[in-house]
């Protein structure tokens, strides 16, 4: 039986746990402001915010309902845009969006609501129009859903520090029955967590598996492990970082730890996803979903992050750059799930380097991403990690490229080198992306971006400028 809070409601239910959200809300809540988009965590028409207790303090974040499994509900509070309601009044959110004229057909319009509600219960310091990255409108061209956000923004403004729940409903933003919420969710009681059979599949935050098979995820044989907090930590312990497999993109965002170890970490996650999936989205997830162009595979494989794999008895280390072993084919068991990541942490002497490419700048799918880490003995390269998607059947480790590079000084010719080289190592098909002849090109000009990066002394752009 799974507990948690619907809006004001607190439900016990015995549904499968691999339902969706989107499902129970409307089929058998019949809330219908949740609305059926594209059930692909795109549109944003079926977000709803998700409430949970962390360190004694509740945190919502945005997640789009249409991924979500109720398995991952149990003991958090979830809300509706019913949820969000006064009863003889707009909510101010609902008023700015009503005064701006932002909403046309309307379809979409209950998404960006929930999804400025919950840029009211956050502690980030992000605008109100980056809350809003998630959700699509095919009718207003926007401008006027920003000025709404914008007025948000302002209330929020006023915020100055206090507590978030205490703001809100003090303001009449949300209503009164939020500041109850952390009470009535301390009385439930969470499970252990345990894996003591070998199901057909572990979900994380099921951002991949719900895109290819909702209805087949209904009744799968699965355990949840999105919420178990031995799999959601991020320790430093000497020069290692440790995650656990279930930390989501908006884990890595927010800790000190991996921002202090790469000062542009903000920029590179902004290229990924939407919020909504960024607070979803599971590191192992990315990784034994084995695409080609998963963002943090290619992150990691630089890194040359280490896997601990168990099948619940025993455990394993294997290195990220051998678990993959042919299109969508990995080097684990079946019975195998990853328990924990651990990489070395890059010094004063590394450097390290993100780049994508997608149709839109950013939330897509990439056409081609890479990531370079250096370690660096004086001006020599003493170790090269070099990684690439988009260019193969599987994340590629450039093993060639980077073994060119160890040993060099850097310089204009020998950048030139490496991208002949690699050109080598890659397979790239032609496809909706772009032609082979386009990513190998791209990912040739990329590699330059590395270096224009991280030695902005290096001639590199005059020379790509001059080509």
């Amino acid at each position: 039986m799974l507990q948690f809070i619907l809006n004001d409601k607190t439900i016990v239910t015995d549904k499968p746990n691999g339902m969706t959200m989107l499902d129970f809300i409307r089929y058998h809540q019949h809330l219908m402001g949740t609305k059926i988009g594209c059930r692909e965590g795109d549109c944003g028409a079926c977000t709803i915010l998700v409430g949970e207790i962390v360190d004694d303090k509740l945190h919502y974040e945005s997640m789009t309902s249409c991924l979500m499994p109720i398995g991952n509900a149990n003991g958090k509070h979830i809300v509706t845009i019913e949820g969000l309601n006064f009863p003889d009044t707009l909510n101010p959110i609902q008023q700015a969006m009503a005064d701006e004229g932002a909403t046309q057909c309307g379809f979409c319009t209950p998404g960006f609501v929930v999804s400025l509600a919950g840029f009211c219960l956050s502690d980030k310091s992000e605008n109100a129009i980056a809350a809003v990255d998630g959700n699509i409108c095919r009718c207003t061209g926007y401008k006027s859903i920003e000025r709404a956000a914008n007025k948000i923004g302002t209330i929020v403004k006023e915020k100055k520090g206090s507590d978030s729940i205490e703001f809100v409903t003090k303001n009449k933003i949300l209503p009164d029955y939020f500041s109850g919420i952390k009470e009535r969710l301390n009385n439930f009681k969470a499970a252990a967590f345990t894996i003591n059979h070998s199901p057909s599949t572990i979900v994380g935050g099921g951002t991949d598996l719900y895109v290819q098979k909702h209805e087949e995820m209904v009744h799968a044989d699965s355990h949840y492990v999105f919420d178990h907090p031995q799999l959601n930590s991020i320790n430093r312990e000497g020069n290692k970082c440790i995650l656990g497999s279930s930390v989501t993109v908006s884990d890595l965002m927010a800790s000190p730890i991996i921002n202090e170890a790469f000062p542009l970490f903000q920029q590179y996650a902004k290229l990924i996803s939407s919020t909504p999936i960024r607070n979803m989205a599971t590191i192992a997830g990315n990784f034994i979903n084995a695409s080609p162009i998963g963002d943090f595979t290619i992150f990691f494989l630089a890194l040359n992050a280490q896997l601990v794999l168990s099948d619940g008895k025993t455990k394993r280390e294997l290195p990220l750059r051998k678990l993959y072993k042919g299109y969508k084919e990995l080097h684990k068991k079946k019975e195998e799930y990853i328990e924990q990541i651990w990489f070395e942490l890059p010094d004063k002497n590394s450097y390290f380097n993100f780049e994508k490419v997608s149709k839109r700048t950013h939330l897509d799918i990439a056409s081609v991403n890479t990531a370079v880490h250096l370690k660096m003995n004086g001006d020599v390269i003493e170790e090269a990690g070099l990684s690439a998607g988009g260019v193969g059947p599987t994340p590629m480790f450039l093993k060639k490229t980077s073994d060119f590079l160890q040993g060099k000084k850097v310089s204009e010719e020998i950048i030139e080198e490496a991208i002949a080289i690699m050109q080598s190592e890659i397979s790239p098909i032609s496809d909706a992306r772009g032609t082979k002849e386009y990513k190998t090109l791209l990912l040739g000009q990329l590699i330059k971006a590395h270096f224009i990066r991280l030695y902005p002394d290096l001639n590199i752009e005059k020379r790509v400028a001059t080509k």
